[in-house]
This record gives C-alpha cells, structure tokens and sequence, in this order.
C-alpha cells in the first residue's frame, strides 16, 4: 500500500536524482571546457584531429559551416544561467542574459562577448550574409541578422551543436 511517507521518500529520491543528473551535466561540460582549454594550437589541426574531437554534427557544422535542423536543439529552450561557450574549443561566445527567443527554431543572442567573434561574408545563397566564427578556432557559428532587439538590434542566430552550455 502507498503512504504518504513511501510517496515523500520516492518523490524526495526523484528530486535528488534529478538534482546529481544535472550537477553531472555542468560537471562534464566544465570537464570538456579545462581539457579544451589547453595548449591547444586551434589553427593548425588537421581535418583527421577535428573529426576525433567533435561528433559528425559538430564536424559537419563547425568544420563544413552546416546547419542543423531548426529546433532540434536542446539549447534553443534553454533558460538557465550561463555562458554558451563553442563546441570545438570552449571560447566563452555568449552570455545568458544576452540571448532571447527569436522564433526562428535555432539559439539566438543580441551580443556576443566582445572579441570572441570573427565574420566573414556568405554567398551561397542568391543574398550575401554575415556568417561568424568562433575567433579562436574559426569553427561556424551562424549567421548574423539586423533583425533582433534593442539595444543592438542584431540577431545572432547560433546553431546549437556549435554550442557548449557552461551553468553558473
């Protein structure tokens, strides 16, 4: 028979389950972050060392400026307190106070973290775009648009496999 005390247990159990579920997740991104912030020389990896330290996503992405599926990221809902950092080498990009919900399905942010990014211009399309790039590694982030709220009034539409979340 369930009682209220077998029901507090368990959902006392639940929550501290939940709780060591999330503490892991910053504990290994924050793991992810100090082995990628080593001597690390970011500019001269070979295509082989950049397809054994990313999935084929983030390969596919960052690497060969893909883009993911619009809401297929996990990062896009996210709500909590932190600094998105790049997949492929944990420079701080942006902050969470930075980024809002553009209805587009991918991150997006007003403002990066100043000197974290580089840009260059896109022409795949029948329209030349701003595309920017992690500035240490010159893996692909996204593309910038003129369309976000004040006070920039840019939208920096991320993909988010390009994105690390470090929770503060």
């Amino acid at each position: 028979m369930l009682t209220r005390r077998k029901l507090g247990l368990g959902a006392g159990a639940m929550a501290l389950a939940a709780c060591s579920q999330t503490q892991s997740k910053a504990n290994a991104a924050e793991a992810k972050m100090v082995e990628k912030t080593s001597n690390t020389d970011w500019a001269n990896l070979s295509e082989r060392e950049w397809q054994e330290q990313l999935t084929a996503e983030e390969f596919r992405v960052l690497r060969k400026e893909g883009t993911e599926r619009p809401f297929s990221s996990p990062l896009n809902d996210n709500k909590a307190t932190g600094t998105y950092v790049c997949a492929g080498c944990a420079l701080p990009l942006f902050t969470s106070d930075k980024k809002f919900d553009s209805g587009t399905g991918w991150p997006s942010f007003f403002q990066p973290i100043d000197g974290a990014l580089g840009t260059k211009v896109d022409r795949k399309l029948f329209v030349a775009r701003t595309e920017y790039h992690c500035i240490r590694c010159k893996g692909h982030q996204g593309h910038v648009f003129k369309d976000g709220p004040r006070p920039t009034g840019l939208r920096y539409c991320n993909n988010g496999v390009a994105l690390d979340f470090i929770e503060t």
